[in-house]
């Protein structure tokens, strides 16, 4: 774990907790593009600020992917002042990240990405199931309905009551999001979440039968996959992945 910034100085800038989020955030950003779940400036994943209610963490608005760091992230509170960074704030960003974070408490990081592979999907009514991985997220997925670009506070808490307890949310015929106690959690949910819509879309073009499924066969698979939490073992094995890339993201 990179040193928090200010660590030697005699007041540091952040807590060491919220550094630990810093960190993992910036890893998640840096892993959002070497994955492809990234749109130049305009996806965005956001994490609580450990001790606070309403406090969260998001990208400055402008920066790519790859230039995202602990340190350069911003903190703003649940009216859109910053509080921590430069002022630019992505005015989508913080309408569909604020709902969430102000009333589902373990919702920690929320990820929001219009990933190409998968992004077709978002215009088809509901996502089907077709391949056993996907079934990690079966009876997890909500949907929202598009209501133009996210910019009017009013949609903030349409998003997130539309989310609900699921760990995934199709934003129809814009993008996907989804959320997780931890930054490896939020990570692999967008991982499966966006294979499973890209899947669907592959076994659809063939135009051929598709093989018949028990709905209890899903459940069943659902239930077998809770043994097993997104992120636990993937989590620090991505981190390794991005330290051999540019480990810059945690300072």
């Amino acid at each position: 774990m990179a040193e928090f910034e200010g660590a030697t100085s005699a007041k540091p800038r952040f807590t060491q907790d919220e550094w630990n989020v810093r960190v993992d955030l910036a890893a998640m950003h840096r892993l959002a593009n070497v994955y492809g779940y990234d749109d130049i400036v305009w996806n965005h994943i956001t994490a609580r600020v450990p001790g606070t209610d309403h406090h969260f963490l998001m990208n400055h608005f402008g920066l790519h992917n790859t230039e995202i760091t602990a340190s350069n992230l911003i903190k703003i509170d649940e009216h859109g002042n910053v509080l921590d960074g430069p002022p630019e704030v992505n005015t989508a960003g913080f309408v569909i990240h604020r709902g969430i974070h102000l009333t589902i408490p373990n919702a920690k990081f929320v990820f929001h990405s219009h990933a190409p592979a998968g992004l077709a999907a978002t215009a088809i009514r509901d996502v089907v199931h077709l391949v056993q991985d996907s079934s990690m997220l079966y009876g997890k997925i909500g949907y929202h309905d598009w209501e133009g670009l996210s910019v009017d506070t009013d949609e903030s808490l349409r998003i997130a009551d539309n989310l609900g307890n699921n760990k995934c949310l199709i934003m129809r015929n814009h993008g996907f999001l989804t959320v997780g106690e931890t930054a490896g959690e939020a990570f692999m949910n967008m991982h499966y979440l966006v294979r499973a819509c890209a899947n669907m879309l592959q076994v659809c073009a063939t135009g051929l039968p598709l093989a018949e499924t028990d709905p209890k066969m899903w459940e069943k698979a659902a239930q077998q996959y809770a043994a097993f939490v997104p992120g636990k073992y993937e989590w620090p094995a991505l981190l390794r992945q991005i330290d051999r890339i540019d480990p810059s993201y945690k300072y």
